[in-house]
């Protein structure tokens, strides 16, 4: 029996994942469960899933559902979230939190010796070097949730490192594919919210509409596979049935393909390196008949580029990139700023921005603070 702690389990891939405990009760437990707003959420999970220990962002909550759960300890704030990543009673952490609260948790799961299934691309982002360093240093495995990680992580099994030539991470192009500039400055919230292929939260929704979410994944990937950016490629796939590739130097290249659905990578990260069965879709290649690739736009959709050059600049350019782009997001999700603010704001953030060098945990989170305030003001 597996026992899993689930940081951000109201969410959807948090929800996912307690699809798949549910599923196979024989194999896999959930120790700890957390939320941020969503206290209602978080406690009919607990009534299910009955866990050791949760948390909420706020006290109120906290307060209040302990007395509905007498059974389940309960914390709140970054504080519980801490203990709740390394808890001792877990075999293996999901940080399936959203954006930059992730980044201390997973850091006090790798002090604590925990291997963690990955699903918060923006701590490695922000912390891609002392995140990957604190791992090393403990042994901790870091197994990818993102469907593109994953896909690479599968494709790279039985494979050595030197023998790779190039990552290649699938894009959908989201659903303004196609789109002008011009086009980009009309666009809705409810469009943007409309994904063609994928169910996700709206944050990373509205990043996948403006291609940031793909940039962000090419830092991830970075990190993860210890590749520098020249040998990480994108390319527009809109079918979203190969998940991403790897070419090797002899230029083979190994995919991995599947029907777009997040339990997949969540349940190979929960068992690797075993599978399980699940009641996914299989493809069905007749019934698809093609698919297509496109170079990325990357005059139209900015984002991508910026996190080329965010990575390649190093020092806390991934985290102004970062921080710039959750504050932003939130205020277009607010009805603030139009679309097309996101990566015109970002880029005059980027080119204000004085680099800082070799970042300790204090120093990631001084700059992250800083460029939200510049932003709220």
């Amino acid at each position: 029996m597996k026992k899993i702690a689930i940081l951000g389990s109201t969410g959807s891939i948090g929800t996912q994942a307690l699809d798949i405990i549910e599923q196979n009760p024989d194999l896999f437990c959930a120790t700890v469960l957390t939320c941020g707003s969503n206290a209602d959420k978080l406690s009919e999970q607990i009534a299910k899933h009955k866990p050791a220990l949760a948390v909420t962002a706020y006290e109120d909550d906290a307060v209040a559902l302990s007395k509905i759960h007498p059974d389940t300890e309960f914390l709140y704030g970054m504080e519980g979230l801490t203990v709740a990543a390394a808890m001792a009673d877990s075999d293996l952490v999901l940080n399936a939190l959203m954006g930059m609260r992730g980044l201390i948790p997973t850091y006090c799961a790798i002090e604590a010796g925990k291997d963690i299934a990955f699903a918060n691309k923006e701590t490695l982002v922000a912390g891609g070097e002392l995140i990957m360093g604190a791992a090393a240093k403990h042994k901790v495995r870091l197994l990818p949730v993102d469907s593109e990680h994953s896909a690479i992580f599968q494709a790279l099994q039985g494979n050595e490192h030197k023998n790779i030539n190039r990552l290649i991470l699938t894009a959908s192009g989201g659903p303004f594919r196609g789109y002008t500039l011009e086009q980009l400055e009309k666009v809705t919230l409810a469009q943007a919210l409309k994904h063609p292929n994928w169910t996700m939260g709206s944050k990373i929704t509205i990043d996948s509409a403006t291609m940031m979410n793909k940039g962000l994944e090419v830092i991830e990937a970075r990190w993860i596979f210890d590749m520098p950016a020249e040998q990480i490629d994108v390319v527009i796939h809109p079918e979203s049935i190969i998940h991403s590739m790897v070419e090797y130097v002899d230029h083979s290249i190994i995919a991995q393909l599947g029907v777009p659905d997040m339990r997949v990578p969540i349940s190979y990260a929960f068992t690797y390196p075993d599978r399980i069965e699940n009641n996914c879709s299989s493809v069905d290649f007749f019934e698809l008949g093609t698919l297509t690739f496109e170079k990325p736009n990357r005059k139209t959709f900015q984002c991508l580029d910026f996190a080329y050059e965010a990575l390649k600049a190093g020092g806390s350019y991934p985290v102004v990139l970062n921080a710039a782009n959750e504050i932003l997001v939130q205020q277009f999700l607010e009805n603030r700023i139009s679309f097309i603010d996101i990566q015109n704001t970002i880029d005059k953030v980027l080119q204000e921005h004085e680099v800082i060098y070799h970042l300790d945990m204090e120093g990631i989170l001084e700059v992250d603070k800083k460029t939200r305030g510049e932003l709220e003001k």
